[in-house]
């Protein structure tokens, strides 16, 4: 059987092509919309607005660059995208087990036959590590079995736990995390000069078709195209602009977009900001961080995992109060037991000296049977006693062999007077 890869054997919701050499998110497809979206309104803008402006400016053969320039930077445009959403956006291998190190052991997990409690390994949910001389405290990641790292967070959509977690785009299909978050800041600052240049080239050929025509209304009606994409730059400005000023704020704070929704009530402080000039350098001046990642690389058996030696607490002892109740309970198990004894030899010592005196079995059967009730009453009293004694202590496994003993001492005497009695029927 051939091995696996670790991209077909894995355990997230992305969708690898290329033998696993591109990786997306589950909303893949959301990609095509995108680039439609991109590549139509250039393709207008090429057909009926570049290819006029070419003889508008005859000089040095200006008119060429504006095609020229609407092509290429649309190929910028998409290559960005492509970098954005079909790489690695710094998902952290999940583990295979918990980490045992981190495991300590609960009393009150289970409780055993007899009331005590049995303890079972547990782990803290959480944990402090230090940033920046300041403790922060981390989570632990119930489907990738580790501690997150600071500023890392599990994306419910691609089921990956992903290093400085921005949030994720389903424009681009995929998540914005530390190893593509420059690609997709420059995706969206690229689109919004894009959008400006069509708007204005549009703009420029509806102010030279007003000058052929004497109004803004027949250059309008001359070229509907250029009022088409006026209009549908407009609208997309708002949304690509918009978020390359909002991105630019969290770049210049150090912030990311999931920190600034969830934190920005609590007036925290920013423990990870150096500066604007230091947080621009970061993320475009760095280098590409690799990829903790191999897709391609084949899967390997995980040894056996060595038996824990972390030591098992002993089990929790009885109190003192329970010893000293469970010693009473005895003392008084055992005077009750000497008690009957001493009550079956006088009765039988009596017994003997009625049947000598008066020689009647009537008596002696109506002497067996008082003396019978009475031996039933003593050993119901002990019965009691020791039930009582069982609700504190939960076993009769602990009573002594000597109380065991008495205990047989007197059962025998009755038995053999039993036995007399059938006799002499």
């Amino acid at each position: 059987m051939a091995e696996k890869r670790v991209y077909e054997a894995w355990k997230g919701s992305n969708i690898f092509l290329f033998n696993g050499r591109l990786i997306f998110g589950p909303d893949a497809r959301s990609i095509v919309v995108t680039i439609l979206l991109i590549v139509v309104p250039v393709v207008i803008f090429c057909t009926f607005v570049a290819r006029h402006l070419v003889h508008r400016f005859p000089a040095y053969n200006v008119g060429f660059a504006v095609l020229v320039v609407a092509v290429v930077f649309t190929v910028y445009v998409l290559v960005l995208l492509l970098c954005t959403s079909a790489q690695d956006p710094g998902i952290i291998p999940r583990n295979s087990h918990p980490p045992e190190e981190e495991m300590f052991y609960e009393s009150s997990a289970s409780v055993d036959a007899n009331g005590r409690p049995t303890p079972g390994l547990q782990f803290p949910r959480t944990k402090d590590v230090i940033v920046n001389g300041v403790p922060v405290r981390v989570k632990y990641c119930e489907t990738c079995m580790l501690y997150r790292p600071p500023r890392c967070s599990h994306c419910s959509i691609c089921n990956n736990c992903v290093e400085k977690f921005d949030h994720h785009c389903p424009w681009v299909g995929q998540c914005i995390g530390m190893r593509n978050y420059r690609y997709f800041f420059m995706f969206i600052s690229s689109a919004t000069l894009l959008c400006i240049f069509v708007f204005a080239m549009s703009a420029l050929y509806i102010k030279f078709l007003k000058d052929d025509h004497g109004t803004v209304w027949r250059a309008m009606k001359a070229s509907p195209a250029s009022v088409i994409l006026m209009f549908y730059c407009f609208v997309a400005l708002w949304f690509v602009g918009g978020l390359t000023g909002f991105h630019s704020y969290l770049i210049g704070s150090n912030q990311t977009t999931y920190e600034n929704f969830r934190y920005r009530a609590d007036n925290r402080r920013n423990l990870f900001d150096k500066g604007c000039f230091s947080n621009f350098a970061d993320v475009f001046c760095s280098r590409p961080i690799p990829s903790k990642n191999n897709f391609r690389a084949f899967m390997q058996e995980e040894a056996p995992r060595p038996p824990s030696l972390r030591p098992m607490p002993k089990p929790i002892d009885e109190s003192s109060e329970d010893r000293r109740a469970k010693v009473e309970d005895d003392l008084e198990i055992g005077n009750d037991i000497l008690k009957l004894s001493r009550r079956r030899n006088y009765e039988d010592i009596g017994d003997i000296k009625t049947r000598s005196s008066n020689g009647s079995t009537g008596h002696s059967f109506g002497g067996e049977f008082e003396l019978g009730s009475e031996l039933q009453a003593v050993p119901l009293r002990s019965e009691m006693r020791r039930s009582s004694w069982v609700r504190r202590s939960g076993s009769f496994e602990t009573l002594s062999p000597r109380l065991l003993g008495l205990s047989s001492i007197v059962t025998e005497p009755q038995s053999s007077n039993h036995d007399q009695m059938e006799v002499r029927r």
